[in-house]
């Protein structure tokens, strides 16, 4: 997705702790995981590198997602979001190494999943095994065809990675 505005880069997965802190708001759990994700990597990146760190968290029913990890999880997650509307965030941080600039954002949009049915579900995850993916779905490949409608500003951002507010900043930035 990011080669969309940016030719040469290079995709890190950084290893941190994704939970939750106590009382953190799913916002700020996005915004404080794409920060550290960024700060990780550009510690071990050279001086002249921008870092872009990401991270998504989703909502439905006052209870935050997590990564269901396993077929199973996944498969009771779907059973569950069937039929129901869930707010997701998509937040990233942009780090210049150089000057230290740091800048975070989010976007959100709302997502509602269609009714399922076991069927459904089972097809879909033995075809797609979004089992790292927040809402047991990848949207960018066979998932769309579980939801119904979706309600946001950046078609980027179902994804994870907001493209219209990354490619501002780094306009503004003078990287682009």
């Amino acid at each position: 997705m990011l080669k969309r505005i940016v030719s040469e880069f290079e995709f890190i997965s950084p290893e941190i702790e994704e939970s939750q802190r106590n009382n953190e708001s799913p916002i700020k759990m996005a915004l404080r995981l794409s920060e550290e994700k960024a700060k990780k990597i550009a510690a071990s990146s050279g001086s002249n590198s921008i870092i872009i760190g990401c991270d998504q968290t989703a909502v439905v029913d006052n209870t935050i997602l997590q990564k269901p990890m396993t077929y199973g999880n996944a498969f009771k997650q779907l059973q569950f979001l069937s039929g129901k509307v869930v707010n997701f965030y998509s937040a990233f941080c942009v780090l210049n190494n150089k000057n230290q600039t740091v800048i975070s954002d989010y976007t959100e949009f709302e997502a509602k999943y269609k009714l399922l049915t076991d069927d459904l579900i089972d097809k879909y995850l033995k075809k797609d095994e979004p089992y790292f993916c927040v809402g047991s779905i990848k949207s960018e490949s066979y998932g769309i065809t579980l939801l119904e409608s979706i309600k946001n500003d950046d078609p980027t951002s179902i994804i994870g990675l907001p493209l219209i507010k990354i490619s501002k900043i780094l306009m503004d930035e003078n990287i682009l």
